[in-house]
């Protein structure tokens, strides 16, 4: 499995959307909008977990500054979370 950040996201797209348009690039294992605790809106990025690293690099290749839902999206490996203080 490898995880990919998506960046840019309009604040309209849903988890079904990022899903079913990185499915294009292969098999999705997930597909999570990163929200506000408060107000539960979209901060307009996410993750996507790809199958297999073949995949996500089909992902990355396809869809890394494309347009979603109106907004040219940003798409890379994600980096493990840092350590906060």
């Amino acid at each position: 499995m490898k995880k990919l950040f998506v960046g840019s996201l309009s604040f309209q797209t849903t988890e079904d959307v990022l899903a079913d348009a990185f499915a294009q690039a292969g098999t999705v294992i997930s597909a999570i909008i990163i929200k506000d605790r408060m107000t539960k809106r979209s901060k307009g990025f996410g993750f996507v977990e790809m199958e297999t690293e073949e995949m996500a690099q089909a992902a990355i290749t396809m869809w890394n500054n494309q347009e979603l839902d109106g907004r040219s999206i940003t798409v890379n490996e994600a980096r493990p979370l840092e350590k906060r203080f």
